[in-house]
């Protein structure tokens, strides 16, 4: 409860900035934040989509038989992060359709903003197993535990931690 207050003060403090620094109304904030949110998932659209191409072609090659049962348990777990990140990264673009002149707006945006954050979380799982699968296949085991988690920790702090505390210093100093 008292998040759900925090977060609107929060809300109800943005609005404000942006109507004194910005001039912005409301609904010119809330196109601002659509446009910049599906300018950055177009970004990772594409990204997603050829590694989840990718992906789905790799059982059909002559090689991935001699893939070790445990890596095949380890594919099957990277091709449903990729599809589901496709999912959560296009859905954005669904609700805005089906929504459109609807006057929804704001929903249109916080759910977008919560999809993209989900998309973004399955992405970086997505390609942590890539590399692990890659890794065992060409240096082994070994290899490919240390470079999954190098990138577990690298995908953790540079997509989700850094702008996590930016945002928490950002929000102190104001």
């Amino acid at each position: 409860m008292e998040q759900a207050q925090s977060a609107g003060g929060r809300e109800d403090r943005d609005r404000e900035w942006d109507r004194e620094v910005r001039g912005e109304t409301e609904t010119e904030q809330l196109d601002r934040n659509l446009t910049s949110l599906i300018q950055e998932l177009r970004v990772v659209q594409t990204g997603v989509q050829l590694l989840t191409g990718f992906l789905l072609t790799l059982p059909f090659q002559a090689r991935f038989t001699t893939v070790s049962t445990p890596m095949r348990g380890l594919y099957l777990a990277v091709v449903t992060a990729s599809i589901a990140a496709t999912v959560f990264l296009i859905a954005p673009v669904a609700a805005h359709r089906i929504l459109f002149r609807q006057h929804r707006l704001g929903s249109v945006v916080r759910t977008a903003h919560t999809f993209a954050l989900v998309g973004l979380a399955l992405l970086g799982i997505a390609l942590t197993g890539v590399a692990v699968l890659i890794f065992d296949t060409v240096a082994g085991a070994v290899a490919a535990t240390v470079i999954g988690v190098c990138f577990a920790v690298l995908f953790l702090l540079t997509w989700f931690a850094h702008p996590w505390r930016e945002r928490r210093r950002g929000s102190e100093t104001r």
